[in-house]
């Protein structure tokens, strides 16, 4: 996670490694519970006992609930940030390029699905401060793949494409990839994830290659 992201999150410990290290392992813990319990009804006792921690050594990392359901969403975007960039640093083709990066955010979307979940049900009781952090975070992940559009754009045969093209596109990817995440009781039963990004993928490029000329 994002230091920019999680610093408000007051914490007794000095070691930004450690305290990184502490929060992913409360962020994990507290998906699954938050899941099947529900938020208000999970405990600060059973979400100690989730981490492995006691309820002390778990407040020197956060101070309330809603500060765990916070990290949760900052993590998801710091895994997706991640991966994307990485994807974009490879030097590959227009195209390919593009692909790639779409490919490394559905698998995190896979990966972390339960945590998409849970974002989407629960973000509505986090401070309104803290509402629009969120919010943010999700538009600067979108803004991540109207950029790649538009660095491919400028490197080759997307060139034709519109600024409104190019938004619309980013907001398709963003909402294509947490479309597994909310219908995987559903997709998992026709794809593999394999299947769903090759599938997806090709949809893309053959909307931005009608639209480029």
């Amino acid at each position: 996670m994002r230091d920019t992201d999680t610093k408000e999150v007051a914490t007794q410990i000095k070691n930004k490694e450690l305290v990184k290290e502490r929060r992913r392992q409360i962020v994990d813990a507290a998906v699954p519970l938050f899941i099947e319990r529900g938020y208000h009804k999970t405990t600060t006792r059973a979400l100690a006992q989730a981490t492995g921690l006691s309820i002390g050594s778990m407040y020197e990392y956060i101070t309330t609930k809603d500060d765990v359901l916070y990290l949760v969403c900052m993590a998801i975007h710091a895994e997706v940030e991640q991966g994307v960039k990485e994807a974009l640093g490879r030097p590959l083709e227009v195209q390919a390029a593009l692909a790639e990066v779409i490919r490394e955010y559905f698998l995190v979307c896979d990966r972390m699905s339960d945590h998409l979940l849970l974002m989407y049900q629960v973000t509505h009781f986090l401070p309104p401060k803290w509402q629009k952090k969120v919010l943010e975070a999700e538009l600067r992940i979108t803004d991540i793949f109207i950029q790649a559009i538009v660095e491919l754009k400028e490197r080759g045969p997307l060139a034709g494409l519109d600024e409104d093209t190019i938004n619309l596109m980013g907001h398709n990817i963003s909402v294509l990839g947490h479309t597994w995440a909310f219908r995987r009781w559903y997709f998992r039963k026709q794809f593999t994830i394999e299947k769903y990004i090759d599938q997806q993928t090709d949809f893309i490029m053959k909307f931005l290659a009608d639209k480029k000329d």
